[in-house]
């Protein structure tokens, strides 16, 4: 496999720095040499990242078309990497092509050199599903303009936070015998993170690649059980039996997967429609990037294990479905809202830093501090009802950025200067709701200030802040005092 090392040296204009797939090149392309810019809905998503410093970000929304005109000047190539799965199958095919058409138009008023897109692989032939179709018309749609597109279509992308690595892992350590409905059987050609990553950046200086549509793959074609029998044994579990089901449906599927997994039912549900086609390369791939040069799905599996395991998981799928800008607390959109809340103060003789690295610690393998039994609860039942649940956890057990998930929360802000976090809640819940954090210096130590917020939606949203109050406040208020303490016996640990 070639070394990717750029001669020409491009400024580039990266979509969806925030997500998985953008999140990971931009370091791989500021590495090679060229300017980065990045372009997201929300500046402070990217606030935290460590390659923040070496990049330029510009708010931009593919949906409006003219914000993209200043994103685009001055560029020499482009990377669309915008990727939706949020709503109905309808309404996200829809919205992929209004931005792809947009994008295209402002690139050929910008006129630059190209634009690399990376789609959905499956055969035009079949009757492919509503998600793998849409993806594939976005391609379209961007070739429709002057200017030059590289198309790459990948499977199963396989590294540590994928969605797709992630379903297979949790599927396979969750069920100890797997009742498999019949689109397990379907054939795929799984690609590591790092060959797609690869390919990628190769693409950008090459003139060859000018109007093509490539497909990538890895070596290995596998079905779905293949490759979780695979995982089994390279995790070191027991080879799971099978009992097969002559079921396919994804609104049978969903739920079960939805259960088991981080993904929640309506992500599921078109990832797993889009499970009725073989999808394997047919197509060329790159010079020097066919598919018998690439990284088995074994070792791929092993990489993200062992990125897992020493806690150096750079990006996750769920990073991708943030809602940059959503409304908070303080906006002015909440004006005359109906605003619940419940506020806990706890003081502490630990300083105001330690005591923020307390509350930055909550969830994943932490978990919240207090009746940790009870949170795992409203977990399963929010998996059960569709919601997201608790699997997600966090991607690294102390550090977090702005837009990234935690659990059924989501990071809307976080201000370690001033010891500041906000959490929007992802769990099934009639409103919008909040847990914010504040640690700030206080005669003989520090002062937390823990706020629940919540925007109840009709008669049902206030009925449900009523009914669980008499179980969350004991909670709220036990949160806080042990942040407290947590963050003091850590200063005793470690004192000055």
């Amino acid at each position: 496999m070639p070394v990717c090392d750029s001669i020409r040296r491009m400024k580039v204009l990266v979509t969806g720095a925030t997500g998985y797939i953008g999140g990971r090149l931009v370091p791989l392309l500021l590495e090679r040499g060229h300017e980065v810019r990045c372009m997201t809905r929300d500046w402070e998503s990217l606030t935290l990242d460590p390659w923040k410093d070496r990049v330029e970000v510009v708010t931009a929304d593919a949906h409006d078309e003219s914000s993209l005109d200043p994103a685009l000047d001055g560029c020499d190539a482009a990377f669309f990497l915008i990727h939706s799965m949020k709503g109905s199958p309808t309404r996200f095919a829809e919205d992929g092509r209004r931005a792809a058409a947009n994008f295209r138009d402002a690139a050929d008023r910008a006129g630059i050199g190209r634009i690399v897109y990376l789609g959905g692989l499956g055969s035009e032939k079949d009757e492919l599903s509503e998600h793998l179709a849409s993806r594939q018309e976005v391609g379209r749609v961007l070739a429709m303009g002057k200017t030059p597109v590289t198309e790459l279509r990948a499977a199963v992308i396989i590294g540590s936070g994928s969605m797709s690595f992630e379903m297979i892992r949790h599927l396979t350590e969750v069920l100890p015998i797997m009742m498999t409905p019949r689109w397990v059987e379907t054939r795929c050609q799984p690609i590591a993170i790092r060959n797609v990553l690869e390919i990628l950046v190769s693409v950008l200086d090459d003139d060859g690649s000018d109007n093509h549509l490539y497909e990538i793959g890895g070596p290995d074609i596998l079905t779905y059980e293949q490759m979780m029998q695979i995982y089994a044994e390279v995790a070191g579990l027991r080879r799971r039996p099978v009992i097969p089901l002559p079921i396919f449906s994804a609104r049978l599927s969903a739920p079960l997967v939805g259960l088991v997994t981080p993904l929640p039912v309506d992500v599921a549900r078109p990832l797993i429609e889009s499970l009725q086609n073989d999808v394997v390369v047919c197509r060329s791939s790159p010079q020097g990037y066919e598919p018998e040069g690439l990284i088995p799905y074994r070792e791929a599996i092993e990489r993200a294990l062992y990125s897992v395991s020493h806690r150096e998981v750079e990006t996750r799928w769920s990073d991708a479905l943030t809602t940059p800008g959503a409304p908070l607390p303080g906006d002015p959109v909440w004006a005359g809202a109906h605003m619940l809340t419940d506020r806990q103060v706890a003081g502490s003789k630990a300083r105001p830093e330690d005591l923020f690295w307390a509350v930055t610690r909550i969830g994943g393998d932490v978990g919240y501090y207090a009746m940790n039994w009870a949170w795992k609860i409203r977990g399963w039942i929010d998996q059960v009802i569709g919601g997201v649940g608790l699997r997600r956890g966090r991607r690294h057990p102390e550090e977090l950025r702005p837009g990234e998930s935690l659990d059924f929360f989501r990071v809307a802000e976080i201000e370690p200067h001033l010891g500041r976090l906000l959490l929007q809640a992802e769990m099934k819940v009639p409103g919008t709701a909040w847990l914010e954090w504040c640690a700030e210096p206080a005669p003989g130590g520090s002062k937390l200030t823990q706020t629940a917020w919540f925007v109840p939606r009709g008669l049902v949203g206030r009925l449900y802040w009523w009914a669980l109050l008499p179980f969350h406040a004991p909670i709220w208020r036990l949160m806080a005092r042990r942040m407290a303490k947590t963050a003091e016996r850590r200063q005793e640990l470690s004192p000055g």
